[in-house]
């Protein structure tokens, strides 16, 4: 098994809805995202994925959060997903596993991993 790690960012503001604390208030980060894929096969030049098309695919995703009110994102709205990090990392997954399954490759995507701080992430994989 191969495994391939790759990462992008954006800086992007929120707030929680139905929070009692400080991050009920609207403020920013720079949102770090991690992604990682497996496969069994490497292709005919030795590669699992092109890095390129992996890194393009996951910067098209995070060019819809920068620099925006992720509240305001379709998917955020009021009465949708609550713009939190284990959300942001949910949809970015489902977004990701959409691009990666037009590829003839066969690669799976393991997770995404969304970090909001240094010190603090979120993970989801299926």
């Amino acid at each position: 098994m191969y495994t391939l790690q790759f990462s992008s960012h954006f800086d992007g503001a929120h707030f929680l809805r139905n929070y009692q604390g400080k991050c009920a208030n609207i403020h920013g980060h720079r949102w770090v995202i991690e992604a990682k894929v497996s496969g069994l096969k490497l292709d005919d030049r030795g590669l699992l994925i092109d890095f390129h098309d992996l890194k393009a695919w996951l910067k098209a995703i995070c060019d819809k959060f920068d620099h925006q009110q992720i509240n305001d994102i379709e998917g955020f709205r009021e009465g949708e997903l609550n713009p939190t990090a284990e959300n942001i990392a949910y949809y970015i997954y489902q977004e990701l596993t959409s691009k990666l399954n037009q590829d003839p490759n066969k690669v799976n995507l393991d997770c995404i991993t969304v970090w909001e701080s240094p010190n603090c992430g979120a993970t989801y994989s299926e």
